[in-house]
This record gives structure tokens, C-alpha cells and sequence, in this order.
């Protein structure tokens, strides 16, 4: 899409009269829409660069070839640009700004307040009123097993609130002594709140534990000699499980950090892409690395002003994801003292040497890794834009498959990636009309691709799971709705040719990509990280649409309404 002369040196103009100020601005497509916001020192100097005759990034180019106008905001400081950024992002979800997301989540422990509160295992808590959280624990830390153990040996209420509520009875734990049945009146607050005390020691990592662990000893002892040899047993084993818990805490501790927490950072700018490195310390144990990669083309300004504006989100957007402590070799990251998150920034000292430049060797290591293995879902997104013959990256997938069984509670699946990375949040399910022929498949995707476009926001490109007939399918609602996304069709080659298969027996390679006017299907197997993405988004679909298929079947078995 080019622009000619006279919109260039309109949008020129309007960017030399703006001022000096620090701010954000939002760039605009024809329709109006918001596709892009950036936030500045310089509010005339950064927006005009855009429409000036230098060299610019790929995906710059690009963008500057959709903008038609642009609004700006002024702000009394970076550290205010830098919040307002983040809301009107979150609000426009522009299409052309990039965002970390953050796939990996670390286990907590949690208690409400409940009078006879219980343990409970989460891996991404939503902190409520009256709640207590332990944690984030580290990988490997075996911390729901931990719980469970606890919940035992100290007899804790471990049922939902509505079955607490309801019970009469005691249940069979209380039998088996791996609960004081509060339920029922057995135990007392005070004395339930004394054994909630003593399991909360381990997860707080205080020296009481080891003194609990002494007085299981001393339960396990008088259990052997009251001759309960399976309770001693039992008891025996939940020791060992806690001990090595809190084995692992000491051996994991962090020498020479007096910070309980603290997030050291670092970034690698390779020739194709760059890494950031998060290296975490919770309650002085070390959490683990988390690393989060683009493609550097698809910056639009300096690396280190593009990172701060990525990690300032971050940390704005995943409350339990902030440190108390920062450290990074930039400067610049000063500013994220400001921004009210409860953040100190602290630049590298001798103390924090040697992890830094471990964080700047693991996201070079892990760049390196990548790219020789063909891991880089840009390498995949990249093969996909050159089989389809697009002029931009696609960054949207959607893949769609039909869950059917003898023509009863057809249901089908929405399933969202973004950036080569699940979006479960637009995942979607639909409901499908059962056809008086059976078992349509056809027909069914052709509904549900009908009710998909009626929602409007396409996708960059459309998966169906199937060949080249719901490939066809897909590409005359198409038609009739007169719209003109890309499309191309996911299966295995047992299944191009009409034969049948187990799924265990299917090679890698028989995986092929149908693409219209396109004679012959293309081996995924030749270009790994395209074949990792759509054979994952496949796989999604398959067990998203089936999971609403049994419910929706088990209802209409059993007469329910659903």
C-alpha cells in the first residue's frame, strides 16, 4: 500500500508542529483505526522520523505505508508516557505494536479467610480480600505435592466450600485420620488454626518447620510403638517428602543477596533477532529464568528505548511478576522507579556481576539454540508469509475444526494464535446445528466459518483442519461474503489420499499444508518451526472442539438442557 507525495508531506507537516514534549502518539490506518502507538521524549522528533527519507526497519516501512493520520497526547514525563502507553495499547490492542507474552507460570500456595481455611495449589492466582499467598516456588520445587502432604499430616480441610457447607457426617479422611473433619465440629477453630500455623511454616520458610518435622518424627515414633506400623509407614514418608522440601529451600538460597527479591535483566541483540533474559530471586531462592524473544526488524526504535517500553507493560500488566529490586547495565531502566510499581532500580555492582552477565549468556545461548534448530516461530511465520504470498508476516492464526459423532452434538472450535503462541483468552466454542444427512462436515464448517466472519476482526490467515474439500469450502463463504483473507489447510497425507490411519502409526512427515492454487500440498516437515506452530494450533482444535462435543453429547444422553 504506498502513499503518494502529498500524504507523505502532509503527515510531515502535522509532525514538525508538534513539540518537544514527552508523550505518546497513536498512528492510524485509512479506516480510521489505531494501529500503532509509540510514547517519546521528543514528541517532533520521534514522529517525524517516521515520515523522513531514511533507512528504516522492514516492518517501520510497512507501517509508515498503512499510516493515513496520527493523534499524539502530551505528558509531563517519559515516566507518564510510559503508563499511558500501556493503557492505550490495552485499549486500541494495536495491530503493529509487539507485547512479551508471558507463557510460563510459576506454582503459589494459597489460603482464604475462611474460618477453616485449606491449602490450595495455583499457578496463576487472582489475589482476593482475605487471601494469603506463599510463594512464587521454584521449578522443580514439587510444591503440590508438598501441599497435599501437609494437608494430610496436619489434617486440613481439603473439600470445596459448598461440600464443607453441606456435610453432615464426617467423611472417610476423618476416618482415616488425614482430616480433623472441622465440618462437623470435630476440632476447634483455635486448635485448627494451630495446625494451619505449623504447615504455613514450610511454605514460609521459617526455622519452625524443622522443629515440625521433629514433632512428625515424634508422631511416627509413638505410632511404631503403639504397633499403627502402617500409620508410622505413612507418617515416615510424608517426613521425607517435607524434608527434602526444605532441603531444597536452603541448598537454593542465593549467596550474598540481602534483596528478598529481585529481577536482574538483560537483553542480546543477535543479526535476526533479540532475547531478553529475566533472571528471578523470590524470597531470596532463585526462581528461574524467563526469556522472551523478537525479531529485531520488527523494532521501530532504539533497542534499549524499545525493551524499557516492552518490560514497563510487563510489569504493569503481571502484578505478581514484580521485584522489589531491578537490575540491569542500562540506565535508562532508571525510570521504572517512577512509574509507582514499587520498583528499585539498581544499575550492576560487583554483587550483581556475576549474575548479570549469566542472564546476558543465557539469552545468548538461548538465541543461538533456537535459530540452529529451527525453533523460531519467525523462521515459521516467515515460510508461512512466503507460501501464502503475503507482503507482511501473518502474526494472527486461526484454526477451526468440527467435533461430530454419528451426526449428534456437532460442535466445532475456535482456536487463536498470535505470534506463533496460544491466545486462550480468544479461543472460542460454537454450538452447531445437527444436519437430517448425518455426519456433514462440510456443511458444518461452512457454519461455522459463516457465524466466525458475521463477528468481524479477521485474522491474517485462516487454518482448516482438512484437505483440499473444506479447504474449498472455506474459500466459497469466502465468496459470498466477499472478503479476501488467506487460507490454507492442515493434514496428513493418510488422509489426502483417503485411506485410514491410527495416529500413532503418522510420521512427522506425512504432515502436508494445502494451500489454494497450489498443485501440490507442502511438506511441513520441511520448514520444522511452521510445522511445530499449525500442528500444535491443530491439535488445540482437536481437543478444544471435543471437549464442548461431550459435554453437549453426555447432556443430550442423559436429558439435560445445555
Amino acid at each position: 500500500m504506498k502513499k503518494n507525495m502529498s500524504e507523505i508531506n502532509t503527515l510531515k507537516r502535522k509532525a514538525h508542529s508538534l513539540s518537544g514534549s514527552a508523550g505518546c502518539y497513536l498512528m492510524k490506518n485509512k479506516n480510521n483505526q489505531v494501529i500503532y502507538v509509540g510514547k517519546a521524549k521528543n514528541l517532533k522528533s520521534r514522529v517525524s522520523s517516521y515520515f523522513n527519507q531514511s533507512a528504516k526497519s522492514p516492518k517501520t516501512t510497512i507501517l509508515v505505508s498503512h499510516i493515513r493520520d496520527f493523534d499524539f497526547v502530551v505528558t509531563n514525563s517519559e515516566a507518564e508516557s510510559l503508563i499511558l502507553e500501556n493503557n492505550l495499547i490495552k485499549e486500541h490492542k494495536p495491530k503493529y505494536n509487539i507485547r512479551m507474552r508471558d507463557d510460563k507460570s510459576y506454582p503459589y500456595a494459597k489460603i482464604n479467610g475462611d474460618t477453616f481455611a485449606r491449602l490450595e495449589y495455583l499457578r496463576r492466582p487472582k489475589k482476593k480480600k482475605g487471601d494469603k499467598l506463599f510463594g512464587p516456588f521454584p521449578t522443580g520445587s514439587n510444591i503440590s505435592e508438598v501441599l497435599r502432604t501437609l494437608t494430610k499430616v496436619y489434617q486440613l480441610r481439603d473439600c470445596s466450600k459448598s461440600e464443607f457447607n453441606s456435610r453432615k457426617e464426617p467423611c472417610m479422611l476423618y476416618q482415616i485420620k488425614q482430616c480433623s473433619a472441622p465440618c462437623v465440629g470435630k476440632i476447634s477453630d483455635g486448635a485448627y488454626q494451630q495446625d494451619l500455623t505449623k504447615s504455613l511454616a514450610f511454605l514460609s520458610g521459617r526455622k519452625q518447620a524443622k522443629k515440625n518435622i521433629l514433632e512428625i518424627e515424634d508422631l511416627m515414633l509413638k505410632a511404631a510403638e503403639e504397633e499403627a506400623f502402617e500409620r508410622a509407614a505413612y507418617l515416615r514418608d510424608q517426613i521425607k517428602v517435607l524434608s527434602d522440601f526444605l532441603e531444597q529451600y536452603s541448598n537454593q538460597e542465593v549467596e550474598n543477596l540481602n534483596a528478598k527479591s529481585v529481577d536482574i535483566m538483560a537483553f542480546y541483540p543477535g543479526d535476526i533477532e533479540i532475547d531478553i533474559s529475566i533472571y528471578q530471586i523470590r524470597n531470596g531462592l532463585l526462581l528461574g529464568f524467563k526469556n522472551f524473544h523478537f525479531l529485531k526488524s520488527d523494532f521501530t526504535s532504539e533497542i534499549e528505548h524499545e525493551v524499557l517500553s516492552l518490560l514497563s507493560r510487563y510489569y504493569q500488566e503481571n502484578t505478581l511478576s514484580r521485584p522489589d529490586n531491578f537490575v540491569t547495565r542500562d540506565q535508562s531502566f532508571q525510570v521504572l522507579e517512577e512509574l509507582d510499581l514499587g520498583i528499585k532500580v539498581h544499575k550492576v555492582t560487583k554483587k550483581y556481576e556475576a549474575l548479570y552477565r549469566m542472564t546476558l549468556e543465557h539469552a545468548g545461548q538461548l538465541q543461538e539454540v533456537r535459530l540452529k534448530n529451527e525453533e523460531s516461530v519467525y523462521i515459521g511465520l516467515g515460510r508461512l508469509k512466503e507460501l501464502l504470498g503475503l507482503t507482511e508476516r501473518p502474526k494472527i492464526l486461526e484454526c477451526y475444526d468440527v467435533a461430530v459423532w454419528q451426526g449428534k452434538s456437532p460442535t466445532a472450535a475456535q482456536i487463536v494464535f498470535e505470534e506463533g503462541k496460544p491466545d486462550k483468552k480468544r479461543y472460542r466454542h460454537y454450538k452447531l446445528q445437527e444436519r437430517p444427512e448425518g455426519n456433514n462436515d462440510f456443511a458444518m464448517m461452512q457454519e461455522v466459518i459463516s457465524r466466525r466472519i458475521k463477528y468481524g476482526d479477521l485474522p491474517d490467515v485462516f487454518i482448516i483442519d482438512g484437505g483440499k474439500a473444506q479447504v474449498s469450502v472455506v474459500r466459497k463463504v469466502f465468496e459470498e461474503f466477499n472478503i479476501n483473507v488467506p487460507i490454507a489447510g492442515i493434514a496428513k497425507e493418510k488422509l489426502l489420499k483417503g485411506s485410514s490411519f491410527k495416529d500413532t502409526e503418522v510420521q512427522k512427515s506425512d504432515e502436508r499444508l494445502v494451500i489454494p492454487g497450489r498443485s501440490n500440498p507442502y511438506i511441513l516437515s520441511k520448514c520444522p518451526a511452521l510445522m511445530r506452530i499449525l500442528v500444535q494450533m491443530r491439535d488445540e482444535a482437536h481437543r478444544f472442539s471435543r471437549r464442548l462435543h461431550h459435554k453437549v453429547e453426555k447432556d443430550r444422553l442423559l436429558g439435560k438442557k445445555s
